[in-house]
């Protein structure tokens, strides 16, 4: 059991990394497309919020992480933005994540971070330039 799912580590992996990056680029896309429509629809638009320079990196990086494609330096971006979204967001309004609602950017950052080592797995367009179906 244990070999068959060792086997099917490089499987999941890139099931991880092509959803986290999906769910990421939603949260840029509501901002700036206005997609899906909620709270935070549009609010990307203007410059002279912080916000909306993350919003932009969780577009951009977003949509190269659930590609695969310059998955190591993409989630990295995203994982340091996240991290800094917790301290500068999040982290003043309460101690606890739970509390504060920082609990996604947490999970966030540490999933890209984990990325930027693991590489992408498989179903990359990394994969594909790099003439490999396994990690890299």
């Amino acid at each position: 059991m244990t070999n068959r799912l060792t086997d099917a580590t490089p499987i999941m992996l890139g099931v991880l990394r092509i959803m986290s990056g999906l769910l990421f680029m939603a949260h840029g896309a509501q901002k700036f497309l206005g997609f899906p429509p909620g709270e935070y629809a549009g609010t990307g638009m203007a410059f002279d919020n912080p916000g909306a320079y993350a919003g932009v990196i969780e577009l951009v990086t977003g949509l190269l992480i659930a590609l695969g494609l310059f998955t190591r330096p993409a989630a990295f971006l995203a994982s340091g933005t996240m991290g800094a979204a917790y301290f500068i967001a999040h982290a003043p309004q309460d101690f606890w994540p739970v509390n504060n609602m920082g609990d996604a950017a947490i999970l966030y950052c540490f999933v890209f971070l984990f990325l930027v080592f693991a590489g992408p797995g498989r179903f990359s367009l990394d994969g594909l330039r790099d003439g490999k179906r396994g990690p890299s």
